[in-house]
């Protein structure tokens, strides 16, 4: 009978023993992970060492060159409907993305004259069956919360949220699950 007991003790020491130190192991790694922001002279240096880098490099160029500025403009037209998500009248100009492009499903927009990119990311299933009936010279209704722009691109990139024709809905993004 004692044998059994002191068993059992040791079988409880052992255990308890590795679900402490499993907890220990566990708590270091989330301390590591959980690092601190960076301050704003630490992005201000990380900034300026990625400038010095090749790519930052070729990125300044590209920001000082026409083609640059030129996207820049763009940007500026329509940043208040882009702030605020207002409505923006819109052109489709082509159904299909620059070449080479890895934006995933979009298309060609002009808005007050100039082009953009108008981009919904990677296309899965059914989700842009109704955007695939658009033609060329469509008038739709866009509304957007980011303007973005790639040395790779002589356009800015429009992230679609929503976009209607004639009144009616073509498409809506889904809100984002456990996000702000």
């Amino acid at each position: 009978m004692k044998t059994i007991i002191y068993a059992l003790i040791a079988t409880l020491v052992v255990v308890s023993g590795l679900v402490f130190a499993n907890r220990e192991i566990n708590n270091e790694a989330s301390k590591k992970s959980a690092s601190k922001p960076l301050s704003a002279a630490e992005k201000k240096a990380a900034l300026r060492k990625w400038e010095a880098t090749p790519d930052g490099i070729k990125y300044k160029k590209w920001e000082a060159s026409p083609e640059g500025k030129k996207v820049y403009a763009s940007e500026a037209k329509i940043r208040k409907h882009i702030r605020a998500i207002t409505d923006m009248e819109a052109v489709v100009t082509s159904l299909s993305l620059p070449p080479g492009s890895r934006l995933g499903f979009g298309m060609m927009v002009r808005i007050n004259g100039d082009d953009y990119i108008l981009s919904f990311g990677p296309e899965k299933s059914n989700e842009f069956q109704q955007l695939h009936r658009l033609d060329v010279n469509d008038k739709i209704r866009i509304r957007s919360h980011t303007v973005s722009h790639a040395p790779k691109y002589s356009y800015p990139i429009i992230s679609g949220d929503y976009v209607e024709r004639d009144s009616k809905l073509l498409y809506k993004r889904a809100p984002r699950k456990g996000g702000c």
